[in-house]
């Protein structure tokens, strides 16, 4: 988390006012496709298994009028018809009986994949993110100031000028206000100037809640820093000795909370927007 001299922090996020949100990719015809052709499966399936009785009951009457009528002409000439119109008409029937019920498996293979596919497609509407509810998701970037020297050490912000922004949250000296429950990515970067011998560098990002009385420390940056020796070759740099700190983490945040961050030595800070900054935004729900 900290380096010695200017070194390069880690890139955040930039929030460009002037462009429009990203527009969200609607929901595939895919899984409203493979419902209808299930429909249509399960209503061909009912209709086949209807003519499929139809024909059975055709089929039996048949066989009932056979065993009975053992003077019609079809059995003349047969050594024995009864017998062999019944084994050709119950053949027939076990074979259309066979057939229904492999329709019947059908249709309730169908109607099963039909439930899979509506439970699945409500799980999935279920896991995607509204586009308009991603849109009014808490927000903010917040600049260093010039005068960054607050009470105990709490550092002062910029709001609303330049890259800084605001949206769904506040902010009120040096305090960024949370206006919605949800998980947050919180950031804050500083820049001191270690010129002395040695000095305690304490980068810390701060939380005060309701529901405890006292603020709760959420991140920390800790370093015991001494000037870095110069050869004598080196070029005299206006007696400063940049050190940077860089913090960063997803928290659990309630409505009413307020984010801020204390620093240790804030005499020492390096005033600039693009040298301090924090930030938040929501990333659930």
């Amino acid at each position: 988390m900290a380096e010695g001299n200017v070194a390069t922090c880690p890139q955040v996020f930039v929030v460009d006012t002037r462009s429009n949100y990203v527009s969200m990719p609607k929901e595939t015809l895919r899984a409203r496709l493979g419902q209808k052709l299930l429909l249509l499966l399960v209503g061909l399936t009912t209709l086949g298994l209807v003519v499929q009785g139809y024909f059975i009951y055709t089929l039996y009457k048949k066989t009932e009028a056979f065993s009975l009528g053992g003077s019609h002409p079809f059995y003349l000439n047969q050594s024995d018809p009864r017998t062999s119109a019944l084994q050709v008409d119950k053949s027939l029937l076990y074979r259309m009986c066979i057939s229904g019920c492999c329709l019947t498996c059908v249709a309730f293979f169908s109607l099963f994949l039909l439930f899979q596919g509506g439970t699945m497609s409500q799980v999935g509407s279920k896991g995607r993110q509204n586009p308009e509810q991603i849109q009014h998701r808490p927000f903010a970037h917040l600049m260093g100031s010039n005068s960054p020297v607050g009470v105990n050490n709490v550092v002062q912000w910029i709001d609303k000028s330049g890259d800084a922004i605001t949206h769904n949250m506040s902010y009120d000296k040096g305090q960024l206000l949370v206006e919605k429950e949800g998980f947050y990515y919180l950031y804050s970067k500083v820049q001191l100037n270690a010129a002395v011998e040695c000095s305690l560098i304490l980068h810390k990002v701060m939380k005060n809640t309701t529901a405890y009385g006292q603020p709760i420390e959420l991140m920390r940056s800790k370093s015991f820093r001494c000037r870095t020796p110069k050869p004598p070759s080196a070029k005299a740099s206006a007696g400063e000795d940049l050190w940077n700190s860089f913090l960063a983490g997803i928290f659990h945040l309630q409505s009413g909370d307020k984010i801020f961050v204390t620093l240790e030595n804030i005499q020492k800070i390096r005033p600039g927007p693009a040298d301090n900054f924090m930030g938040a935004f929501m990333i659930m729900p």
